[in-house]
């Protein structure tokens, strides 16, 4: 009677009921025998209370194996690895009789405490006592190494043991599939599918999260389904999920919502596979399976299931299409309800959704709500800044999570990077870039790729273009990256050169390195390679066209002259909407002074983006360069009108470890007399090779008496005197401005690099433009 209530305490957990029947044993003066004291010390040991079980241990008369495997197991259960290691050496000095259950136990415990050294000791003891041939020990074994790190000892054991059940050759896989061995785990399945081996959902589902990695994904996952429905499992939910998530993975979304359909009683672990895959899915401007996503989180509601913290994590991810943000905070109610408000793996998700839709401040709100902040959620929050143009603060905020003893990881590090890149800051980019080799993250292909982007965004095209060369494994990305960093830097037959190098390399190009390939021939004034890459976009690739690589087919078209193609290809283009493709003919009129097309090509720009003041700076521009002054004043007129105002021209250089930043005219800087003085000599040697200063034109309502010193005081010529003052004569001077670069400042630029005999390199929105010797890399057209 005793024993049935204490294991019916046990298989409940309940230490209260298993304590009511060991107190009324001790009141009614009862002498328990061997077996119920084993069954209460059991009851102890599985339900968490081990001071009383080591007490009744240490009281019991007699022990056998049974109460020395319930100790061991007990502490192991817990997490008291050492104490539970400690009870077996103490049973093996006192010559106890272990049996395979008492080594498995300790097996378990070297698996938990990753002992390796103890577990192959245990290994040799079951050698030594007969054991090793029971399939019980030999999957203890498989499991303990693969744990532990010794994945070679575990395919030994297995390989070596003469009787193995499917929960030998299913732990097998697990380990191939822990350490990542893909193509082993496929091969053991294989053989265990010919051995007629039984199949479980769970080995399945390891063998299709290894498909997931391997390049041909898709056909060894489909191989893989047609077993599942061999056997019968095709309705089971854990080997649902997986295919779910493998054809999710492959932007096979049709096959996976079939999967989903075929399910017949989905849980949430379905659901959530089947959210994850459509909100996972990036499309151009396509945000259908977006709105799945957030449908099927309707359907889970209407269902009356729970939403896990990965069902509300991936919605959340899911409302980046119009009027999802509306659905977002409706969903951060459903947290708040859930009482999830500060798990840590919601709040990324929330920070991410709100930065996203430029709510920066209610990103950090939640961010600060979140009371256990791990490294994902200051991750988050550094890239929902980087998002949103606030550079500065996400490096504010890197500074903080090393203040609290918090490591960064490589995904950390590229945020910042790219922080650092859209910054031009390379001396903070290369900080990082060290903090990254300090702790062994420089061989992460994703940090490498930051690095180039960094560099090359920062005006250091070399320094990049190393980074690219002493990398081991290069993804798409990698090349991307370089051929754009080459395109932008006016080193157009480097661009191209290295793209045919990656078609031999059998890397297939995306959208991205296309872009860039396109951006080398417009930059590179390459007419017909750049139409027939183009042409190639659909045809080799298979790859459609947006609005950026039609923009550079317009530049092309430019670039000869050729401006009613241009036009004729934008009215065909399908993107006939879009301003991009009218501001680059725009630009194109300016350089050729066609100012009747460029006329129409503004009034088209201004009908679509009326508030976007680039365009009428532009059409202002043309005007001027023509000659034209009345027209340049009525765009002038036209602007004011309509409310517009010009950002002012922000130009910054970095010196050492300060950025030092200006504005047209600025005497902010403590330097700016000798900043002045530096500028007016430089002006006055070029005014000997030509250099005519610009009159000065009112603009966003000031004077010409007002702005005429500005025009020959603008901020890229005195971030280039302050770099001619600090900087060595060898370095090169590498300024960065907020706005495109006028026509002035380009040939005082090219004058400077002749008279100083400086490299000066000038990045702008648009391009970048390295002087020297007198010339430009954009060959005077930009």
């Amino acid at each position: 009677m005793y024993s049935e209530l204490l294991l019916s305490a046990t298989k409940s957990l309940s230490l209260i009921r298993g304590k009511e029947v060991h107190a009324h044993i001790i009141k009614a003066c009862f002498t328990p025998c061997m077996f119920l004291q084993n069954v209460l010390l059991n009851m102890y040991c599985k339900c968490g209370d081990m001071s009383l079980a080591q007490r009744l241990f240490d009281t019991m008369p007699t022990r056998d194996t049974v109460s020395w495997n319930s100790l061991i197991t007990g502490y192991s259960q817990v997490g008291v690895c050492r104490k539970s290691l400690d009870v077996f050496n103490e049973a093996r000095s006192v010559h106890i009789k272990l049996d395979h259950f008492t080594y498995a136990s300790a097996l378990s415990v070297c698996s938990r405490n990753r002992d390796l050294k103890m577990g192959k000791v245990i290994h040799g003891m079951v050698l030594v006592s007969g054991f090793y041939q029971r399939v019980f020990l030999t999957n203890s074994l498989i499991d303990m190494y693969s744990k532990c790190g010794g994945i070679s000892d575990a395919s030994l054991v297995f390989d070596s043991s003469s009787e193995l059940d499917d929960v030998s050759w299913n732990s097998m896989i697990s380990a191939y599939v822990r350490i990542g061995w893909d193509e082993e785990t496929l091969r053991t399945f294989a053989k265990m599918a010919r051995l007629g081996i039984k199949l479980n959902p769970f080995a399945l589902g390891s063998v299709l999260k290894s498909c997931s990695s391997l390049s041909n994904s898709v056909i060894l996952g489909k191989m893989v389904h047609g077993c599942i429905i061999k056997v019968g499992l095709d309705s089971n939910v854990f080997a649902g999920s997986a295919m779910i998530d493998l054809y999710a993975k492959n932007d096979r979304l049709s096959e996976a919502a079939m999967v989903f359909n075929s399910v017949p009683d989905p849980n949430v672990v379905v659901f959530n596979s089947m959210i994850a895959g459509f909100s996972r899915l990036e499309t151009d401007g396509n945000n259908e399976h977006n709105y799945d996503a957030v449908c099927l989180f309707s359907e889970m509601q209407r269902r009356g299931m729970r939403s896990s913290k990965f069902t509300f994590s991936s919605v959340l991810r899911a409302c980046n299409f119009p009027d999802g943000f509306e659905l977002g905070k409706q969903i951060h109610g459903q947290i708040f309800k859930n009482n999830l408000k500060h798990d840590e793996y919601i709040g990324s998700a929330l920070i991410e959704m709100y930065s996203s839709s430029g709510s920066i401040e209610e990103g950090f709100k939640c961010f600060h709500s979140v009371p256990k902040q791990d490294i994902v959620t200051w991750t988050s929050m550094i890239s929902g800044c980087v998002q949103v143009d606030h550079f500065e603060r996400a490096l504010s905020l890197f500074h903080d999570l090393l203040s609290i003893g918090i490591k960064p990881d490589h995904f950390t590090l590229s945020c910042l990077m790219s922080a650092c890149a859209n910054l031009a800051v390379a001396r903070s980019g290369e900080q990082i870039q060290c903090y990254a080799i300090k702790v062994g993250f420089n061989w992460f292909t994703i940090i490498n790729n930051s690095q180039i982007f960094m560099y090359a965004r920062s005006g250091d095209v070399d320094a990049a273009n190393q980074t690219f060369q002493e990398m081991e494994n290069r993804d798409v990305v990698s090349w991307s990256a370089m051929i754009s960093s080459h395109a932008q830097h006016g080193c157009a037959s480097d661009a191209l050169m290295l793209f045919k190098e990656m078609e031999g390399c059998k890397v297939s190009p995306n959208q991205v390195t296309l872009l860039g390939v396109l951006t080398a021939c417009s930059h590179g004034g390459l007419v017909d390679e750049g139409l027939r890459y183009f042409e190639r976009m659909k045809v080799d690739y298979d790859l459609d066209p947006n609005a950026k690589h039609c923009a550079c087919i317009v530049d092309l078209f430019g670039r000869s002259g050729r401006l009613v193609d241009a036009e004729k290809f934008i009215l065909d283009s399908g993107f006939h909407d879009d301003p991009v493709l009218w501001r680059a003919l725009l630009g194109s009129c300016r350089v050729h002074k066609d100012t009747e097309m460029g006329t129409h090509a503004a009034e088209r720009i201004m009908e679509l983006e009326p508030h976007a003041p680039a365009s009428y700076v532009l059409l202002y521009n043309m005007y001027l360069d023509a000659g034209r002054k009345s027209f340049a004043m009525r765009a002038r007129d036209l602007m004011k009108e309509r409310g517009v105002k010009k950002e002012p021209g922000l130009s910054w250089i970095e010196i050492g470890a300060s950025v030092h930043s200006f504005v047209a005219g600025d005497n902010s800087h403590p330097e700016s007399h000798a900043i002045y003085d530096k500028l007016e000599e430089m002006l006055s040697k070029i005014e000997k090779m030509g250099y005519i200063k610009m009159e000065a034109l009112e603009i966003n309502g000031s004077s010409p008496k007002q702005t005429g010193g500005f025009v020959n005081h603008h901020s890229e010529k005195l971030a280039v005197a302050l770099g001619m003052i600090r900087l060595p004569q060898l370095a090169p001077i590498r300024v960065m401005k907020n706005l495109r670069v006028c026509v002035d400042c380009h040939t005082a630029m090219k004058l400077f690099s002749e008279s100083e005999k400086r490299e000066i390199v000038l990045r702008d929105p648009f391009r970048f433009h390295r002087f020297r010797g007198g010339s430009c890399s954009c060959g005077d057209y930009w």
